[in-house]
């Protein structure tokens, strides 16, 4: 029984604070940021994302993003990673790379999608990335990013 206690003691203030950031951006004050610079010498401020918690809420809830700033996601490993755009509420361009910094894959103008999430669809994925740059919509047609670029990071 102590067991069980104990247990529910350390689980339950857990997942009460994972419950109460639902319906809320992540605090971008908070998060570590890179420059990453384009081929065309252009460069943006990306909030990186490593921690399971900021990979799964990334651009949720964020009523914009500026023109000169991104959000990175630093996947553990090379893999195929699909995005969608569920409660995401501004349009972005997705960008995967791989170990090199490569681009592998690139979605220009994917749009946002409040809900509901069965009508959210799935964007990328279909190249093993360890890196997705997410940056504002018209961003990567703006600056001629294509498939085979690297970026410097």
């Amino acid at each position: 029984m102590r067991r069980f206690a104990l247990l529910m003691a350390l689980t339950i203030p857990c997942f009460l604070s994972a419950c109460s950031d639902k319906g809320r951006p992540l605090d971008a004050s908070q998060i570590d940021t890179m420059q990453i610079k384009f081929p065309d010498g252009f460069t943006i401020r990306a909030e990186i994302m490593v921690r399971e918690e900021d990979l799964f809420k990334g651009m949720k809830f964020r009523p914009s993003l500026a023109e000169d700033r991104g959000m990175i996601f630093m996947h553990g490993k090379e893999d195929f990673y699909p995005y969608w755009m569920y409660e995401v509420l501004v349009p972005l361009d997705l960008i995967w790379l791989d170990k090199d910094r490569r681009i592998v894959q690139l979605i220009h103008q994917a749009p946002p999608c409040p809900g509901p999430r069965e009508k959210c669809l799935s964007y990328g994925g279909q190249f093993k990335a360890i890196f997705v740059l997410e940056v504002p919509a018209g961003t990567a047609a703006k600056h001629g990013l294509k498939p085979g670029m690297q970026l410097e990071f």
